[in-house]
């Protein structure tokens, strides 16, 4: 697993390290059963403080991705559809705000926009 950390961004550190490795989890790179590192090796690898390895975690385990096992670490828990369900359409939600704002800033309206999504759609149903 790799984590990769941007003091630029404008996100928490924790948040950038819970997103990553949420991401992670829900692509599969991270299966049910797997090991994460434990906090105080991932603050050195990443040269932070164990309070935020310990907070991502923490953040973690209460949205049901991974649980903890006093001195063993922590688990990649088996995914729950409802909980994968909602990390998706939130990550639809980002990418459709994002394409609204760009359509704003390009003067498109909403008859375009829908225009781009049909064929978006299209396109994925013949290379499927």
């Amino acid at each position: 697993m790799r984590v990769v950390l941007s003091n630029s961004s404008g996100v928490p550190l924790y948040q950038q390290i819970k997103e990553q490795i949420g991401a992670a989890i829900l692509a599969g790179e991270l299966g049910e059963g797997d090991a994460l590192p434990s906090v105080r090796v991932l603050a050195r690898d990443l040269r932070i403080s164990i309070i935020t390895t310990t907070r991502a975690y923490s953040e973690l385990a209460g949205e049901g991705f991974i649980g903890t096992v006093p001195g063993k670490g922590a688990f990649v828990l088996p995914l729950d559809s409802a909980l994968v369900r909602e990390q998706l359409l939130r990550q639809v939600e980002d990418g459709l705000q994002a394409a609204l704002d760009a359509a704003r800033r390009g003067g498109l309206g909403r008859d375009e926009l829908i225009q781009i999504l049909d064929g978006l759609m299209g396109a994925e149903r013949e290379h499927a």
